[in-house]
C-alpha cells in the first residue's frame, strides 16, 4: 500500500471521527438506521472492501450524471476499492452502455457464464451493474438471473416494477448548485421552494391562497438563503422532479414528498432513517397536505430540520470522494450486501 493511499485512509478516519463525535452522540437523536454500528462498519470497508471490475470491450458513457460520477470515481480513478486479482474481490462489477439492449446484455452475461468461473459461483449473486432505469423481468436465463441474483444500482425514482427491495440500490440525484427550473411554493407564511412539474397537484396549488408558485426564483442570489429560510419543500415521487432533495435537507427545509404509493428506492435506505428526515403524504388533495404540513410544525419539525441537515453529507458528489458523500456512502451499501448465499449448481441429468 502506498504512502499516498495510507495518508488517504488516515484523512477519511480522522474526519469520519470528527463527524461522528460531533452527530452522533448516544444521547442525541441520529438519522441512522444502525448509529453505534455504521463507524466501524465503514473502517472496516475503507480498509478491506475489494471490487473487481470486468473490462468493456469498447469505451462507453452513460446517461445519467450520478451514473458518470460513479463509475468515473471507481472504475477511471485509481480508486482504492479495486483490486486486479479476482480472488480477493468481495464484489464483481458488470459495467455496460446505458443504451445497450437487452439481447446485448444477455450476451454479455452468457460470455462471463461461459469464459470465467466467477459468475457461477453464486449465478451472479455477489456481481452488481449500473442501470438508470432498471431492468425488467425477462425470459432469458441470463437476464433472469441478472435482475433476481445481481445487485442493481438504478437512478431514483426507479420506474415501477424494476427495483427489488433490500437488494438493489438506487443513485441519489445530482443536484444543480443552482435553482431549479420547475415551480416553486411559499406555505403557511414560510417560503417554501418546490420541485413540481405541471400536474393536477400544481393546479390545485395555484389557487390556494397560503402558496405561492413561482416558475423561477427571480434572484439565483439568495436561493440558498430562501430555501434556508423555508420550512418544507415539495416534490412529488413518480412524477416531479426529485433532484434537490438533497440540497433541500442541507439547507434545512425539510422534505415533503407527495406520493401515491410506498416508495421502496429511496437513496440509502440501509443507512437513513427516512421516516426522520421527510415527510411522505399521500396524494389525497391540498388538504390533506396542509394537515400533515401543520401536524409536522413546531418541535417535530426543528427535529427533522436538524436530523436532515446531519444526513445531507451523503447527498453530495464529489469529483474527488470525500468522507460519506454520495460515492462512499453507495460503497458502503454494496459492502452490506458483500455476503451473498452460494448456490448449489445443478447440472441437468
Amino acid at each position: 500500500m502506498s504512502l499516498t493511499t495510507i495518508f488517504l485512509l488516515l484523512l477519511l478516519y480522522f474526519s469520519l471521527f470528527t463527524f461522528l463525535t460531533t452527530h452522533s452522540k448516544p444521547h442525541l437523536p441520529s438519522p441512522y438506521l444502525s448509529p453505534t454500528t455504521i463507524f466501524p462498519n465503514y473502517q472496516n470497508m475503507l480498509k478491506s472492501f475489494k471490487i473487481f471490475i470486468y473490462n468493456p470491450n469498447t469505451p462507453f458513457t452513460f446517461n445519467s450524471p450520478s451514473q458518470s460520477l460513479f463509475y468515473t470515481t471507481l472504475a477511471l480513478q485509481d480508486s482504492v476499492f479495486v483490486t486486479q486479482d479476482a480472488e480477493q474481490a468481495h464484489l464483481f462489477f458488470v459495467p455496460f452502455p446505458s443504451d445497450l439492449s437487452t439481447r446485448s446484455i444477455a450476451r454479455l452475461i452468457r460470455g462471463l457464464r461461459n469464459d470465467l468461473p466467477y459468475w457461477n459461483r453464486t449465478l451472479g449473486a455477489d456481481h452488481f451493474y449500473l442501470s438508470c432505469a432498471g431492468i425488467g423481468y425477462e425470459s432469458d436465463r441470463n437476464l433472469v438471473e441478472l435482475k433476481k441474483n445481481s445487485i442493481q444500482i438504478s437512478c431514483f425514482p426507479t420506474p415501477a416494477g424494476k427495483f427489488i427491495p433490500h437488494k438493489d440500490i438506487s443513485l441519489p440525484p445530482l443536484a444543480s448548485s443552482h435553482a431549479p427550473t420547475n415551480k416553486t411554493t411559499r406555505f403557511l407564511g414560510y417560503a417554501r421552494f418546490n420541485w413540481l412539474k405541471e400536474s393536477t397537484l400544481v393546479n390545485e396549488l395555484s389557487s390556494e391562497p397560503e402558496f405561492l408558485i413561482e416558475s423561477e426564483p427571480s434572484d439565483l442570489n439568495s436561493y440558498a438563503e430562501r430555501i434556508a429560510s423555508s420550512k418544507f419543500c415539495l416534490f412529488e415521487y413518480g412524477g416531479g422532479d426529485v433532484s434537490g432533495i438533497g440540497e433541500a435537507l442541507r439547507f434545512g427545509c425539510v422534505p415533503a414528498v407527495v406520493t401515491d404509493r410506498p416508495i421502496q428506492d429511496l437513496p440509502f435506505s440501509d443507512v437513513l432513517r427516512w421516516q426522520e428526515i421527510t415527510v411522505f403524504v399521500e396524494r389525497r388533495g391540498v388538504g390533506e397536505l396542509k394537515r400533515v404540513l401543520a401536524r409536522t410544525c413546531g418541535d417535530r419539525h426543528e427535529k427533522m430540520k436538524g436530523l436532515g441537515v446531519t444526513a445531507s453529507r451523503h447527498f453530495v458528489w464529489n469529483e474527488t470522494p470525500q468522507p460519506l458523500d454520495s460515492f462512499h456512502t453507495l460503497m458502503y451499501q454494496l459492502w452490506l450486501r458483500r455476503h451473498t448465499i452460494r448456490y448449489v449448481r445443478r447440472e441437468s441429468a
